[in-house]
């Protein structure tokens, strides 16, 4: 089932996309025990198509104990049985290629579950052929841990091994292992794990954490990090992981050879493409650039930037599309609002209805891919999830500075007149359904032409009409007040977007010369006679060059 590119296809049909993020969990349950599954997405494609996206990206669903949600795999090429059989991932694969949406899994290769059959040899003893598989240490004298890595989850990144007398490094739970990719057998495994899912038809990976593959061989400890230079924006501010420069337990620029080996064989399956997360507050950015020049990496970096707490203004637009050009010029980012890990951005930044619209007219214009997280073409809100419902350990573990991530996971909602909204036929779900996103159910809003869910088709519509959005440069990045404004060029099109990002009205100088406005379906407006765009409250304004 190797992919085989058609001579109208685009090998490069990953610059500039739009994908659909599932999380499988909580996306359509086909079997009546409360948790979404791989035939559930299979149903849920013709809705998944009309949206036009072009990719989707499936979170982990891989056989795994479940202690993080299938980001912890103790079987790379296998599908747990939670989520059906590999010949249900086949029936994804066949459906979507049928729809002509590409397939895009999320592999998790930076750690494994300590139920794992490698770990479970690793152990064992110091000398067994997997013993070197993972990152083993002596303790201190005084028998604490080797040095002063944290783990994402809080408290130290080492956990004793009675058998070994050893600590083993496990950068998020305990119960993840790190594995040791100074170990070139450790590469060549889950290379293998990735060549078989190529041979099974997708179209690529999203790769998780890949900045953390390789640890400092010398086990030296992180510097403290300034507190004025500290961000939440890879783990909440209550964490004292954030207290560090984490230039050892991560970053390693060894990294940098094996994401070449990875793109080798990424390269043997024409059209097969790659998104990297970056997870680092300090040097996402500059990672990206690292890690996505020359063709020799990943093809794009999931960026970090537009998912933070802050919110999204002009003036940081600019100064994050700027830093791309600084620092990433030869890169390629992947944009998100949302993802499975962070508040969703309509309670994120407090978003009314009509900054929503506009929020995702920007993303789509902007340069780069994109990801969409479902349920964000609902303007779903963060659910409240009571303590007793929780599921996510890093809820349960900084409960209630940090309520964990399980308010953005709660189940898709699809029609308020069914049971769970569509989701499930079980008497509980694995998380709640969410009293208050009912009213805004698929069924609900597909019968309201005015509803998100439509202005989302019209805005991934419109990068699809315009050539430049897709792939074009972009020029003239300006914030004035509430307005940010830019051109996107390709050799056959010119685009001016200006946005207003308020809920007051704001007027800036049109562009020189004879321009054209489109898009006025979204609410766009032109130049008006005295050469200045009159923009109301959070409205786009959408030119072509004539």
């Amino acid at each position: 089932m190797v992919p085989k590119l058609s001579k109208a296809e685009n090998p490069d049909w990953w610059r500039g996309a739009v994908i659909y993020q599932i999380y499988p969990r909580s996306y359509q349950d086909s079997n009546g025990d409360g948790i979404g599954d791989l035939l559930g997405i299979v149903q849920r494609l013709p809705y998944i198509a009309s949206l036009g996206v072009d990719a989707i990206w499936i979170s982990p669903f891989f056989t795994s104990p479940m202690k993080d949600f299938g980001y912890d795999v103790s079987d790379y090429c296998d599908v747990d049985p939670m989520f059906g059989s590999l010949a249900d991932f086949d029936a994804v694969i066949e459906t979507a290629h049928f729809y002509g949406i590409k397939v895009m899994i999320d592999l998790v290769m930076s750690h494994t579950s300590d139920q794992h059959p490698w770990f479970i040899e690793s152990r064992e003893s110091r000398d067994n052929p997997k013993a070197d598989w993972y990152v083993w240490s002596d303790p201190k004298d005084d028998g604490t841990p080797p040095n002063n890595w944290l783990s994402i989850f809080g408290g130290p990144a080492w956990q004793w091994d009675a058998g070994r007398e050893q600590y083993y490094l496990h950068n998020f739970l305990v119960s993840q292992p790190d594995l040791n990719f100074h170990n070139p057998d450790v590469q060549d495994a889950v290379l293998s794990a990735a060549r078989f899912w190529l041979e099974r038809g997708v179209d690529g990976f999203r790769l998780d954490t890949i900045n953390f593959y390789f640890h400092d061989a010398e086990l030296r400890s992180n510097p403290a990090l300034p507190k004025e230079e500290r961000k939440d924006t890879i783990a909440p501010s209550v964490n004292p992981y954030n207290h560090q420069r984490h230039i050892y337990s991560k970053n390693r620029p060894e990294n940098l050879a094996f994401l070449k080996k990875f793109r080798e064989l990424l390269d043997e399956f024409p059209g097969a493409a790659t998104v990297g997360e970056v997870g680092d507050a300090q040097r996402g950015l500059e990672i990206m650039g690292e890690y996505t020049r020359k063709g020799e990496g990943v093809h794009m970096c999931y960026a970090f930037e537009f998912l933070e707490n802050e919110l999204l203004t002009p003036e940081k637009v600019v100064r994050v599309m700027n830093q791309v050009d600084d620092v990433a010029a030869e890169g390629w980012a992947c944009w998100a609002f949302s993802n499975h890990d962070v508040m969703r951005h309509a309670s994120r930044w407090n978003l009314p209805p009509a900054a929503q619209r506009l929020y995702i007219s920007l993303m789509i214009s902007l340069r780069g891919s994109v990801c969409l997280y479902q349920g964000e073409e609902l303007g779903l809100h963060e659910a409240d999830v009571a303590f007793e419902d929780l599921q996510d350990p890093y809820g349960i573990q900084f409960w209630p500075e940090f309520k964990g991530r399980d308010g953005c996971r709660t189940p898709m909602v699809w029609d308020i007149n069914e049971h769970n909204a569509g989701f499930s036929n079980a008497a509980r779900p694995w998380l709640p359904v969410s009293g208050d996103h009912a009213n805004k159910a698929v069924a609900e809003q597909e019968k309201d032409p005015s509803a998100l869910l439509h202005h989302y088709r019209r805005v991934i519509g419109m990068r699809h009409a315009h050539q430049s959005l897709v792939t074009g440069d972009h020029a003239d990045l300006r914030a004035e007040g509430t307005v940010l404004s830019f051109r996107r060029v390709c050799e056959d099109e010119e685009l001016f977007c200006a946005f207003n990002m308020s809920d007051q009205p704001a007027t800036i100088e049109g562009p020189v010369g004879n321009w054209h406005t489109v898009n006025t379906e979204m609410g766009s407006c032109g130049v008006a006679e005295d050469g200045k765009i009159h923009l109301g409250p959070w409205q786009p304004s959408f030119l072509v060059k004539m």
